[in-house]
């Protein structure tokens, strides 16, 4: 009954398998790009998350700083600082889905007024504890009212 399926279907056992993504097992395999699952080692690649990133707006006369690619329903530590090193603001946060921002999206309104005609004397930063992974440094404004 076997050889009438195969005819029928006009496939052998092994090109079964293998147009199935499944590898034919023999002696030429080689074992260091080719699991046992048929995954090589390129294909993780394409699973890692994207590295983070962070964009800056104004909203309700602060700076507001928003970022994606963190990890969903984890935290996420948002700092300001001065070029200095001095923090003017930090702040542990939630990534959260979010239907434009890929990943886990942060949108965190900080206590720095803006907008302000300076210059870029600072930047923004986020770190992502689940991947240990930090962000690129984002130039930012920092300035401060005088009222």
């Amino acid at each position: 009954m076997n050889r009438t399926i195969r005819s029928l279907l006009g496939v052998t056992a092994t090109a079964g398998l293998l147009a199935l993504g499944v590898p034919a097992l023999s002696a030429a395999a080689n074992a260091s790009t080719t699991s046992t699952a048929g995954i090589t080692s390129a294909t993780f690649e394409g699973l890692r998350q994207a590295q983070p990133f962070l964009f800056t707006y104004t909203f309700n006369g602060h700076l507001k700083v928003a970022g994606g690619n963190f990890t969903v329903n984890r935290r996420v530590y948002l700092a300001v600082k001065f070029t200095t090193g001095r923090v003017a603001f930090a702040k542990w946060e939630i990534a959260r889905p979010h239907p434009i921002t890929p990943g886990g999206a942060i949108y965190v309104e900080t206590t720095i007024a803006a907008p302000c005609s300076g210059f870029k004397n600072g930047y923004a930063r986020a770190y992502d504890e689940a991947t240990k992974t930090w962000s690129p440094q984002l130039p930012v404004e920092i300035c401060q009212r005088i009222d």
